[in-house]
């Protein structure tokens, strides 16, 4: 299944982010980004291979009242939270073995003290 999309699927991402459980994997991007636009089908491939996360694509310019607090300074960012923590907040090349990278080990993550909480923003569709 490609990523979930908040424009069109805020319904299955609230549902999917309720389950602590669940790995949850954001791309933060803007649709007048070039680079967000041509990284999304390697997203969405990403997304595919990995069923059991929950990957969603967010514009946060269309989706700025919903995340307030939330600083992008460069596209594509890319959020990656477990049940304990942010384990990745910043921009990332977009090249799928970026984010595979990462996913393969999350124990190499450290966290992000700092970062964003997107779940609870996410929760309510």
């Amino acid at each position: 299944m490609p990523a979930l999309d908040l424009d069109t699927d805020a319904d299955q991402i609230a549902e999917r982010v309720t389950d602590r459980e669940t790995l949850f994997v954001a791309c933060l991007c803007a649709e007048w980004c070039g680079t967000c636009r041509e990284y999304r089908a390697t997203f969405d491939r990403i997304a595919e291979g990995h069923p059991e996360i929950c990957f969603a694509w967010i514009d946060i310019e269309t989706h700025a009242d919903r995340f307030d607090d939330l600083d992008v300074e460069n596209f594509p960012t890319i959020l990656i939270e477990d049940s304990k923590a942010t384990r990745f907040f910043g921009t990332v090349l977009p090249h799928a073995a970026v984010v595979e990278r990462m996913l393969a080990d999350l124990t190499a993550l450290p966290g992000v003290a700092d970062a964003p909480k997107l779940r609870p923003a996410l929760a309510e569709a």
